[in-house]
């Protein structure tokens, strides 16, 4: 780079720093970051929510304040949202799902201010970093981003599926079948190539597709609320003895990790530059890369390791300064809420490609300095409110279930609008408590649900576009080469492991409960396979690859469990040696008392259903509230009470007034509009 051209972007940096620093646009930056930060800390709302709520009020604003606004928003949503993954094991965002591994239990160890100031700490240095990446990318990047095709794109998303499923403990086949899985439910609907609709039958709800929003939360959330139920105790046994030290250890934490931080940071910024790569990628893949880069990582990670925080949370920020780079530099938008903003500079009169990097290049400097001043802003905010935020964990599981199951029942709502959403959370709510209680990995199951569609929609150009010669191109043929490496290398160690045991039968089988989810699973691939066979070739091409590799990946995990010896009493499933990268359910109840409780808390669910259904969602939330407060915790009356006023209000405005919701019909409501019709008024 020429000395002049530094220099004049040097200069278009400083103009930019000098245009942003107003009263008026540090303002509105300020409220932005605000807005994402409540967004963060409600599960299931995301940025979308945010820029539906902060753009209509844009149009008419000064464009670099309105850029600031919209930027502080959507830069801190990932730092917020750590909050409830690592308090509750809920994510907050699908950016925060790989935080959960790890924060969740470092605040059953009562390190929760540790987790959380590392978190915010990481974050803080990871959005820097992106901005960093992004001041100095844009200019260089356009020959690179330009190589990048949709073979290239599809080898990577098979790469990333790979990395992730061979996490599953030694023997990756597990994660295999739930990255199928979750490919297959991703394929659920109208195939945007063909117009086939798949699996879908005559119910309208699975026409456009399973959600993300109720499977996300079914997955993740409702199996850490029901195990909390299980154990009937408050999140964390003890707390530091102090939580300023313990957000100081956190922070430092992070500067002891720095290299960690560097590494994960350009891992979530070079991720961000690829369109369609999303949060929910990205710290898989960074949780993935530290698992197998640091020392000891393999059995620490997903027991409360700290290193297992500061990774996903320095990639999800500094995400979101590489994803503004192909967005401004060639117009193309990495993600829904990149477009909305494309729209946003677009109504203001900047049009973004080559104009944006040279005449307008002060703006794009602006839009840098937007990122890096809402990460100070949120992390800080953040960290200060960390310490007060950490005593929730110390609170009784009645007065952290009831407010937690009202908001996520807002939040898988938010899905579609449709009672499908709520249907859809309750029967992956009870596949995801399944799979966390018999060990079976969840990451691969959202991770195939996100990338499934990109893989099909990928193959699709890829195959019309070059036929075979697509497999030849030399960056594709490395990240398939990885990927195979990647998989058949546990593999291959589950081999040795079984050795001279593997297929001799040791005394009797005897059926247990991780072999019908086994059945399961082969039972859902065999009907998708069976059910693809009638549609045309570019319908069922997709979906016959995936469900034949579920079938024989899923066959081959179940020989080896009843092949291993396991019939003679030892217990020799291997598969959950090393690495289990997903929560473990260790609460010590016998499972007749497990079953139990896990059945009165899905009854609690399914109660809130029914009772929604006849008089909505705001009035059942009280009364839900105050039956589940005395009857579970025998709570004071007048705590139950203003605790489910309380949480009403705060439901009500926020999601009624300020967003909107546009709430299901009801028995009563239909009722009533029946009677409207058809009986004349007096």
């Amino acid at each position: 780079m020429a000395i002049s051209e530094l220099a004049y972007m040097m200069d278009a940096a400083g103009q930019a720093m000098g245009t942003l620093m107003s009263l008026e646009r540090i303002g509105f930056l300020v409220v932005g970051v605000v807005v994402g930060l409540s967004i963060g800390l409600l599960p299931g709302i995301g940025g979308m929510t945010g820029f539906a709520l902060l753009v209509p009020f844009t149009y008419t604003m000064d464009p670099f304040a309105a850029f600031a606004m919209l930027l502080g928003m959507h830069s801190v949503t990932s730092t917020s949202d750590t909050i409830p993954a690592v308090l509750f094991g809920v994510p907050g965002t699908a950016a925060s799902q790989a935080t959960v591994l790890d924060g969740f239990p470092m605040t059953r160890k009562g390190e929760a201010g540790r987790a959380l100031s590392a978190g915010f700490t990481a974050s803080l240095f990871g959005g820097i970093f992106g901005a960093v990446v992004l001041a100095l990318s844009i200019p260089v990047i356009r020959p690179f981003v330009l190589a990048i095709g949709t073979p290239e794109l599809l080898a990577m998303t098979v790469f990333g599926i790979a990395m992730v499923s061979a996490l599953s403990g030694n023997a990756p086949l597990r994660g295999v079948v739930a990255a199928c899985f979750g490919i297959l439910v991703g394929m659920i609907g109208t195939d945007s190539q063909t117009g086939t609709i798949r699996w879908a039958g005559n119910i309208l709800y699975l026409w456009d597709g399973v959600p993300m929003l109720p499977v996300l939360l079914g997955m993740f959330a409702l199996p850490e609320l029901c195990d909390l139920s299980i154990k009937r105790s408050a999140l964390a046994e003890k707390m530091e003895h102090s939580i300023t030290k313990g957000m100081l250890r956190g922070a430092r934490d992070v500067l002891e990790n720095w290299f960690l931080v560097i590494r994960c940071s350009s891992i979530g910024a070079l991720l961000g530059i690829i369109p369609g790569i999303t949060g929910s990628v990205t710290d898989w893949i960074a949780y993935g890369h530290a698992i197998r880069s640091e020392k000891g990582a393999k059995e620490s990670f997903s027991t409360g390791d700290v290193r297992g925080v500061i990774a996903p949370e320095s990639a999800n920020n500094a995400k979101e300064g590489g994803s503004l780079v192909p967005t401004i530099a060639f117009g193309v938008p990495g993600s829904a809420s990149q477009a909305i903003l494309l729209g946003a500079l677009m109504v203001h009169g900047f049009v973004p490609g080559p104009e944006m990097l040279t005449t307008n290049l002060d703006v794009t400097y602006t839009l840098v300095w937007s990122i890096a001043l809402a990460n100070i802003f949120g992390a800080g905010l953040c960290f200060l409110l960390s310490g007060q935020f950490a005593k929730i964990s110390t609170l009784r599981y009645t007065l952290v279930l009831p407010a937690i199951i009202a908001v996520v029942f807002v939040g898988a709502f938010q899905g579609s609008g449709s009672w499908g959403d709520l249907y859809a959370l309750m029967f992956f709510g009870v596949v995801g408590w399944a799979m966390k209680r018999l060990k079976w990995p969840r990451p691969p199951l959202i991770l195939g649900l996100v990338l499934g569609a990109l893989i099909e929609r990928y193959m699709s150009i890829s195959i019309q576009r070059f036929g075979g010669e697509w497999l030849s191109r030399p960056v594709v043929i490395l990240l398939l080469g990885m990927a195979t490496m990647v998989l058949l290398r546990p593999v291959y160690t589950e081999f040795r492991a079984i050795g001279a045991r593997a297929f001799v039968p040791r005394g009797r089988f005897s059926v247990r409960a991780e072999d019908l989810l086994y059945v399961f699973f082969l039972a859902i691939g065999g009907y998708m396979l069976v059910e693809a066979q009638s549609w045309s070739f570019g319908a069922r091409v997709g979906p016959t690859a995936v469900a034949l590799t579920m079938l024989v990946a899923g066959g081959l995990s179940l020989i080896f469990l009843l092949f291993s010896g396991r019939g003679s009493g030892a217990e020799a499933d291997t598969s959950h040696r090393g690495i289990h990268m997903d929560l473990a359910s260790d609460d010590g109840h016998h499972r007749k008392i497990v079953l139990l409780r896990a059945g009165v808390f899905f009854g609690w669910f399914l109660a809130f259903l029914i009772l929604m259904a006849t008089i909505g969602l705001i009035p059942t939330v009280p009364v839900l509230i105050v039956a589940y407060m005395r009857l579970e915790g025998n709570e004071p009356w007048k705590l139950t009470l203003v605790y489910a006023a309380c949480v009403t209000v705060a439901i009500y405005v926020v999601f009624d007034q300020v967003i909107h919701v546009p709430w299901p019909n009801t028995l009563i409501g239909e009722r009533f509009a029946w009677f409207a019709q058809h009986i004349p008024s007096m």
